[in-house]
Order: structure tokens, then sequence, then C-alpha cells
């Protein structure tokens, strides 16, 4: 009896085993999909960024591909810096890293971390969290969001259920983490960014956009702006 249940028990984890690929970044890289220039918005050499490199060894084996940019508002001078990090593979052992845990290990505190429904036009919204990460020397105020699939997690703990949840459906899928900061005084930064991250996904392109928000928040943004 035990044997038989022990042969049971391993075809249903074999079963459960997830066997589908979700790729949702598909013909092209990030470098690619990000525009590099937008309305008033144009992207500079990118430099003092915090990266998950910094962060550990281990998130080099993560992600696929990282892009960093500075984007220069032309009118305003205004500064956003820019990181995407895009993994192909999000598994148990293999998985998004947040600024919650990136900033600390490099020597930042975590002032404040709290979620936040960026407005994107319409009845658009992206759910995101608004982060401020301070040293005596920098203050980083942060908008920032993350896609598993086809879902996007806005905490650890849901990144864990929306993880296995794609699992039990079957699928391996890809994940992305775009942070949008700038320094300074956190009103007048947070303003700043609540600007740039709808200018950001109305101008990525209409076949970009998905690997960035997903395929239902995609289409809500292309019903708002033809592409």
């Amino acid at each position: 009896m035990l044997a038989g249940l022990g042969v049971g028990a391993l075809a249903l984890a074999e079963g459960l085993k997830p066997r589908k690929r979700l790729i949702l970044l598909k013909g092209q890289t990030l470098e690619e999909a990000l525009p590099a220039t937008f309305g008033e918005w144009e992207s500079q050499t990118a430099s003092g960024l915090v990266t998950p490199e910094q962060a550990g060894r281990l998130a080099k084996t993560l992600y696929s591909e990282i892009v960093q940019r500075t984007y220069l508002d032309q009118t305003s001078g205004a500064e956003v810096m820019l990181l995407v990090a895009y993994g192909d593979t999000q598994s148990d052992l293999l998985q998004l890293h947040r600024p919650e845990s990136c900033y600390p290990a490099v020597g930042f505190t975590i002032e404040l971390s709290e979620p936040l429904d960026v407005a994107l036009g319409g009845r658009a919204s992206l759910p995101a969290r608004r982060v401020i990460a301070t040293t005596e020397e920098r203050r980083e105020n942060i908008i920032y969001w993350s896609r598993l699939g086809e879902r996007l997690p806005r905490d650890g703990e849901q990144q864990r259920a929306d993880r296995l949840a794609n699992a039990m459906e079957g699928y391996v899928p890809d994940g992305i983490l775009v942070r949008c900061s700038a320094l300074g005084d956190s009103a007048g930064a947070f303003a700043v960014l609540e600007r740039f991250v709808p200018d950001l996904l109305r101008a990525a392109s209409g076949g970009a956009r998905p690997a960035l928000v997903g395929t239902k928040l995609s289409n809500e943004l292309a019903a708002l702006r033809p592409t």
C-alpha cells in the first residue's frame, strides 16, 4: 500500500511539473523594445544606478538581459533612471529580486515601501510599488513593477503565490522587473515618475508592451492610443 501511495504521489508530482513556456518578449531584445526617445524624454548614458549585480553574484544568473538608461526631460531638465531586468525563466531557483532586498544589500535603508496604482489614462492603471531608499548621501525615489507571465505581483508574497499558480497551470513563464527612479525631494520626484511611466508605456511598440505589463493591460493601453 505504501509503495502504491509513493508511486501515486510521484506520478502526481510529475503530472503537475510545469512543461509549457510562456514568453511575452518575442522577436526582439529589451534594448530594441524600449524607446530611446519619446515625447520630451531623451535617453542619456546611464551612471550611478543600483544594479542587481551589486546585490550579489547570483543575480547574474537570474536575468537574461538588463537595460540601464537615464532619461532627460528636454523641457524641465528632470532626470529619471530606468533599469529593466528580464529573465526568460522564472522558477523556484530563478526569480525576480525586488528593490526592497537589492537596495539594503548595498547599504541603503528602505524608508518607505507601499503599493501604488499608477494611472495610465482612461480606466487603465498599473499595479506597482512606491519605494524610498536612502543613504547619508543619497535619497532615491522609486516606482517599480514586476510581471510574472501574465500576472503583475506587487510584493514578494504575491510573487510567490503567482509563481505557484503558474506552475499549477503548467507554465514556466518569463518575468520582468521595471524600476524607475529619481533623486532628491520625494514629492517632486514622484510627480515626475508618475508622468514618466505612462509616457514610457504609451511610447513602447505594441509588440513590446505585453513584455512590460502583460497582454491585458497592453490591450487597454492600445485602446487608449493607436500604435
